[in-house]
């Protein structure tokens, strides 16, 4: 079973990950995994910490000759901030300086310290921090190309940044050529300057903001997932994947909380064969009874505002009890962009998953024999 672990802090020395259950003969481009961490830290609205960073993987196991070997793949991802918090967040010495005691709302900083008894909250910002999403955009990256020779892409969008949404046609041929080249991650240009005034606007006054962003998988044959067992499901699998993303607090699969507004007749899509079966629509995002049908798989998610604010909230010090106002980090006022890109990755490793679970094999050249024998007997369906 494809699965990882990720390990490290905001301000530590570095991300480290390990990927198990990846087959061998994957042919791995060290410059794709780095092209992904390069769009997480792009976007209008991102803080400091983006001119200091230049995020780069390095594979320091499980692979050879860029091809994977079938054991596990170390990842490593080095915080090059660390030259200036090294003193404070030593493995073995570290200084008191930097300390944290008053709680921000919105974030991990009280409950985490009273879960595992921190006096000090920066021993939970510093791991609870989204910092933490460059070793998953890694992740998607690296086991994605596992399943692109097969034909499945992965692409990613903003749909909202607060209240300007981007009217943009998803289907216009160069939607996400227009995406790619935009600030925000908008098809439509003068929605996009709309959404930049709007970020200033935000960071004027203190604020953040979150949006919608949403990722589409295109090339996914119908059969992944099942409907026999609740953690089989695959739908549930991308929700939990991506409601684990820091900041995310709602998960949509297709027309999502729309299908509770509509008759039945104007929310399941009707089924069509033209030598090969199809639908109509896709109100499912390409999922039906826990299971790809074939379809464009369609997941959006909505990101809370950053709870980092520099107009700060109310609070109260753990250590008197006094009101205080929130301790304030170094933050994005807006960081929706990025969040696109790593809920495409979240996607990305749960249709990555579900794929090598349905056409198992200890090296791709299984797993091909297997796809082909699968797509051949349901051509014949």
């Amino acid at each position: 079973m494809l699965r990882y672990f990720t390990a490290g802090e905001t301000h530590g020395k570095c991300l480290t990950v390990i990927i198990e259950g990846m087959p061998s003969g994957v042919k791995i481009s060290l410059d794709k995994i780095n092209e992904q961490l390069a769009r997480r830290q792009q976007g209008y609205g991102r803080g400091g910490r983006m001119a200091i960073e230049r995020d780069r993987a390095e594979i320091l196991s499980g692979v050879r000759g860029s091809v994977t070997l079938g054991s596990p793949i170390a990842l490593k991802i080095e915080n090059k901030d660390w030259a200036n918090w090294e003193k404070i967040m030593g493995t073995e010495e570290c200084t008191g300086d930097k300390s944290v005691t008053c709680p921000r709302p919105g974030h991990a900083d009280l409950t985490g310290g009273m879960k595992y008894g921190h006096t000090d909250l920066r021993n939970v910002l510093e791991r609870a921090s989204a910092r933490e999403t460059a070793a998953r955009v890694a992740v998607g990256a690296l086991v994605r190309q596992a399943v692109e020779p097969f034909g499945v892409t992965f692409l990613s969008h903003v749909k909202r940044i607060g209240s300007v949404e981007d009217t943009a046609d998803v289907n216009a041929p160069d939607f996400f050529e227009r995406v790619k080249n935009s600030p925000v991650g908008f098809a439509d240009a003068a929605d996009a300057e709309k959404a930049m005034k709007y970020i200033d606007g935000i960071k004027a006054s203190g604020e953040s903001c979150g949006g919608i962003v949403e990722t589409i998988v295109k090339g996914v044959p119908a059969g992944l997932g099942s409907y026999v067992h609740y953690d089989r499901k695959l739908d549930a699998n991308i929700a939990f994947g991506v409601m684990s993303i820091q900041a995310i607090k709602g998960v949509e699969i297709g027309m999502g909380f729309g299908v509770s507004e509509l008759p039945g007749s104007k929310v399941h899509d009707e089924i069509k064969y033209d030598g090969a079966f199809s639908r109509v629509t896709n109100n499912a995002g390409g999922i039906e009874g826990g299971m790809s049908n074939g379809e464009d798989i369609v997941v959006k998610a909505a990101m809370k505002p950053i709870p980092t604010l520099y107009n700060p909230l109310s609070t109260v010090n753990i250590q008197d009890k006094s009101a205080q106002k929130a301790s304030v980090e170094r933050s994005d006022v807006c960081a929706v962009p990025a969040c696109s890109v790593v809920v495409e990755a979240a996607v990305a490793f749960e249709i990555t998953k579900a794929f090598l679970e349905k056409f198992s094999g200890d090296c791709m050249a299984d797993a091909q024999t297997y796809y082909n024998a699968y797509m051949d007997r349901i051509k014949k369906f």
